[in-house]
Parts: structure tokens; C-alpha cells; sequence
């Protein structure tokens, strides 16, 4: 029985997937409909995140909001058989207010409120990997004032200052029968824990935006890493009143690392004409500073101790491409693609986050039914091919597929 008690200590593997395939680029529609290259092109008030140099490069101040629903699905499958993650659905939202501060200044000024990272993922009851997971979830929310100069017609800069605050909720089966405490993970009856937190961290956004013409634009930008730092955290045990003693409902601490992302972009209009624009980013992502993750929990028992989880995560390249086609004076239509790596390494891919290369194809459209109000919509649809992978920590293999479908709508209002 204590042999194992001792391999219970594996389910706190699951907090060391955040923020890995937990980034998401949906913070404009416009962008998102294009496969998310938004850096170059200054459209709207999401420049704001997407390259704070081009807020300066609004011609008004502007009020932008949307929101979006994320419905991803994974199924899992061994040589004993499969399963299917629970269905769920997840909801984004921005928000953006910024532009020139009067006509033909150069200072622009903005406020966004963003959420970058989140999604979760959740298994049936009883499945066979329950011990290492059996639901993840994770929220933010970014605050980010910014200022903006254009220094001349041919480069504008900005910066902005992020403030980000979190939650998560990580679930997991201890291997111990648990009887009438009312909460089981399956038929087995088995034992389980329930962590919660929330951390919050700070950060920047910074960005270059270039303009050679009218008919060609440059971005460069960087976010930098942000930290979240989880100070009190609550985990509770539900395992047998004889164990009680060495699982007992305390505080833990931990640090989930957001990594730092630097993009080049660029946008032209190849007919020489506003018709049709077609924008291009290459996103470099810094997930190698995830190499490993430490919970410190505040009370120490024989079975409960700090957790060292490694990760091994490595950089990685996301290439986004995407075009918006203006059919009329009112209606414009939006179509993209992206090729996102995953951070992953073969040997520590756990079932909280069964993550490979990624493939995302979108498209959208804007309608403008008055001078000053534009209505946007967009989908997103992102698959991965079946991969077979192992995460030695745990002792786990088996073939993964992931599927997720996005909707968002959304508006601004030019003032």
C-alpha cells in the first residue's frame, strides 16, 4: 500500500502543462480570420496587442470589443482501448480603447483587456490516466495601459505595461479506495485531490511599426515572459480517514511561466489598390525557460512532498498567413492559414497536455452598416494529426488527436 501512496505524488504532474498548448492568438477577429498575422497591419484598436506602435497610427480613438467560444475535443487511445475528453466550452473576450489622442497628433494612448491564455481539458471518469489527470482549466485575464509616438510617416513605436492576474483547477484520482466522502472518479471509487489557485505577474508588450507606403507595412514586436506567481494555492485531499493524517487539505505555491513571444510581420496590397491585402507573420515563442515545475507545498508529510516535475519544453515557430479581400464598400471578407509547432518533446507529453503540431484554417468577414460602427465575425477550426507519444514521468503512452472549433464575434465603434 505505501509503494503505492507514493505514486500518487505523479498526479501533481498536471499543473506543469499551462500555458504550453494554452496559448491563444484570438485576440482580434480581423487577425484571427486571417490566420492570426496581425502585426504589420494596423486595422483596429487590437493593435494594441498585436504591435503597440501602430496605436499611434489611428486616425481616431476607438472602442473595440469581441468575444469568442473555444469547443476543443481530444481522444486518446492505447492497445486496451479509448476515450474521449468530456465535452466543454470555453469563452474569450477583448476589449480595446485607444487611437490618436485629437486629429493629427502623434501620440496615441490605449487600454486592453485581453485574455491570452486559458482552454482546459477534461476526461471521463474512471479512464485509465486518471492518476496523472483527470481535469485541467486555466484562466487570465491581461491589463495592458499603453503609449504610443509616431516619430514620422515611416516609423511609429509603442509600449505597454501588462498586468496579468490568473486562476486554474487541476483535478486528479489518488489510487485508494474512498468510500462515502461523496466524490469519486469512476466506477473505482478512488481517491482524488482538487488543487485551485490563483497568481498574478507583470509584463510588457513592445512594437515597431513600419510604413514604406501606403501599400506596404512592417511590424516588429516582443511580449515579453510573464510569471504567475500562485502565493496560496488550496489543495484538497479526498482519501480514507486513515490517510487523512498524510494527505492533509493545505496551501501549496508554485510559478506557471507565460512564455515571452517575438513576431515579424508584414502586409502589402498586391494589386496596388485597397481591394485586397494579404499580411504574413512569423511568431517565435520562448518555451524552453518551462523546463521543469516546482510545487512547495506548506505542510510535509512521509507521502506528501515538493514536486519537481520536469518538462523539457523547447522554442518553437508559428508561420501565419491570411488575406482580406474588400468586396464592397460595406462588406469585406477574411480568409487564413497558420502552421503552429508545438513545445513538446517526445518522453514529456502527459495527457493534461497531449500537444503536436498544430494546423489552423479560418476565415471571417466585416460589415459596416454605418460611417462609424463595424461588425465583425470569424471561425477558426485547428486540428492535429493521430501522434503516438510518451511521458516517462508517468509511465503513460498512447496516441492522441485533437480537434477544436472557435467562433468569435465582435465591434468598434470609431468616436
Amino acid at each position: 500500500m505505501k509503494k503505492q501512496l507514493l505514486t500518487a505524488s505523479l498526479a501533481f504532474s498536471a499543473l506543469a502543462s499551462f500555458g504550453a498548448g494554452y496559448q491563444i492568438n484570438l485576440e482580434g477577429l480581423r487577425q484571427m480570420a486571417m490566420g492570426g498575422a496581425g502585426s504589420a497591419w494596423v486595422w483596429d484598436a487590437s493593435t494594441i496587442f498585436y504591435n503597440p506602435g501602430g496605436v499611434a497610427r489611428l486616425k481616431t480613438l476607438q472602442a473595440y470589443g469581441s468575444i469568442m467560444n473555444i469547443n476543443p475535443s481530444t481522444a486518446y487511445g492505447n492497445t486496451t482501448g479509448s476515450t474521449r475528453s468530456v465535452a466543454q466550452s470555453f469563452t474569450t473576450f477583448n476589449f480595446y480603447f485607444g487611437g490618436t489622442v485629437k486629429k493629427d497628433s502623434r501620440l496615441g494612448l490605449g487600454l486592453g483587456i485581453y485574455t491570452p491564455f486559458g482552454n482546459g481539458l477534461k476526461w471521463e471518469d474512471g479512464w485509465t490516466g486518471r492518476f496523472l489527470t483527470q481535469e485541467v482549466q486555466l484562466r487570465t485575464i491581461f491589463v495592458q495601459p499603453t503609449v504610443s509616438y509616431k516619430l514620422g510617416e515611416f516609423l511609429s513605436v509603442g509600449a505597454g505595461f501588462i498586468y496579468a492576474n490568473g486562476t486554474f483547477m487541476l483535478r486528479n484520482a489518488i489510487p485508494v479506495q474512498q468510500y462515502g466522502a461523496g466524490y469519486t472518479y469512476g466506477p473505482n471509487a478512488d481517491g482524488g485531490v482538487d488543487m485551485r489557485g490563483q497568481g498574478n505577474g507583470v509584463g510588457f508588450n513592445l512594437g515597431l511599426h513600419f510604413k514604406p507606403s501606403d501599400n506596404l507595412q512592417v511590424g516588429l514586436t516582443y511580449r515579453s515572459q510573464v510569471n504567475m506567481n500562485v502565493g496560496g494555492g488550496n489543495a484538497t485531499f479526498y482519501v480514507p480517514t486513515s490517510l487523512k493524517t498524510e494527505f492533509p487539505n493545505g496551501q501549496f505555491e508554485t510559478s506557471l511561466p507565460l512564455p515571452q513571444v517575438a513576431s515579424l510581420g508584414i502586409g502589402f496590397r498586391p494589386l496596388g489598390s485597397d481591394k485586397l491585402t494579404i499580411c504574413a507573420n512569423v511568431d517565435y515563442t520562448g518555451w524552453n525557460s518551462f523546463d521543469s515545475l516546482v510545487i512547495n507545498f506548506k505542510q510535509h508529510t512521509d507521502q506528501l512532498k515538493d514536486q519537481h516535475v520536469p518538462r523539457h519544453y523547447k522554442n518553437t515557430t508559428t508561420y501565419r498567413l491570411g488575406g482580406t479581400y474588400k468586396i464592397s464598400k460595406v462588406v469585406s471578407a477574411m480568409a487564413g492559414a497558420s502552421y503552429d509547432q508545438s513545445p513538446t518533446v517526445q518522453g514529456f507529453v502527459s495527457p493534461d497536455l497531449p500537444d503536436y503540431d498544430r494546423v489552423n484554417i479560418s476565415f471571417g468577414a466585416s460589415v459596416r452598416p454605418a460611417k462609424r460602427i463595424t461588425l465583425l465575425a470569424a471561425c477558426e477550426f485547428t486540428a492535429t494529426p493521430k501522434h503516438a507519444v510518451t511521458y516517462d514521468f508517468g509511465n503513460f503512452n498512447g496516441t492522441y488527436t485533437t480537434q477544436a472549433i472557435t467562433v468569435g464575434i465582435g465591434a468598434h465603434y470609431n468616436f
